[in-house]
């Protein structure tokens, strides 16, 4: 599958698509996730473990100890899991030291994709999700993707890919990330916007030329994406793909807790910049 994606990526072309793993479920799926990502730009997936120890001055050499003994095991598991699908993609791990956020946006700066699990036991969940999943979507150089577990068949539905349509300087980002996620993942498209559905359609016109393969469907909504994912609860949504200006609505689409605020529990997302 190397070779898919667009020219917006071209110039971080060989950066590794990375996966943050804290011992969850939920970090497994994300690695397993993201395999296609990396699969697909040829590049490595680099799976890390970020261990931060509170006051490290207190900090006794067994507390040091345990914390790398957990990191190492969390990536034999991920790197097991991986190697599991049976997927040809190029490995690469490491323990990292820092909080979270500080980690993962400096890792930002040269990835592809960071890839997060949405729930867990470890410090990832309770640092991005809240607060923190703005502040990385907003600040992270690249990508961000935070993967829900994996979908259950749902018969009589599709699995779609709904893209965030505006007006806003990231928009055409956020419509090629989506484009390139359906092309990938062999799913049709939502294009949800504000517009009245005549420009809608002049949009996908434009889009089928560079995407030919993908079906695309326009939806003209004036709700945020939030609440559009909400209020159409009869259709299966895997993924939904949004600017960085929408990054406060990743709570919503998600939600931190096991009862999310809209009706897409199982829907991951992907925000670009």
């Amino acid at each position: 599958m190397a070779g898919q994606r667009m020219g917006f990526e071209m110039w971080n072309a060989s950066a590794p698509v990375v996966v943050g793993v804290d011992g969850s479920d939920a970090a497994i799926d994300a690695a397993i996730w993201a395999i296609d990502e990396a699969d697909s730009r040829d590049v490595p997936l680099r799976i890390v473990h970020v261990t931060h120890i509170e006051e490290q001055r207190l900090a006794t050499d067994d507390d040091f100890r345990l914390g790398v003994e957990y990191a190492e095991a969390s990536l034999r598991a991920a790197t097991a899991a991986v190697e599991a699908t049976g997927a040809r993609v190029k490995i690469e791990t490491e323990v990292l030291w820092g909080t979270v956020k500080t980690v993962l946006i400096d890792e930002s700066r040269h990835a592809a994709m960071i890839c997060l699990g949405s729930v867990g036991i470890g410090a990832i969940v309770g640092k991005l999700l809240g607060s923190t999943a703005a502040t990385l979507a907003k600040e992270s150089q690249c990508p961000v993707a935070i993967i829900r577990a994996p979908r259950r068949p749902n018969p009589g539905h599709a699995d779609w890919i709904v893209g965030a349509v505006d007006n806003r300087a990231d928009n055409e980002s956020v419509i090629e990330h989506a484009m390139a996620e359906a092309r990938l993942r062999k799913a049709p498209m939502l294009a949800a916007g504000p517009w009245q559905e005549d420009v809608l359609n002049r949009l996908v016109a434009a889009w089928k030329q560079l995407f030919p393969d993908v079906h695309v469907y326009p939806v003209a909504s004036r709700a945020g994406i939030a609440q559009f994912l909400s209020k159409n609860r009869d259709g299966s949504v895997q993924l939904a793909v949004i600017g960085s200006a929408d990054a406060a609505q990743v709570a919503q689409i998600i939600g931190p807790h096991p009862h999310p605020l809209t009706g897409h529990g199982e829907c991951s997302v992907l925000v670009v910049r």
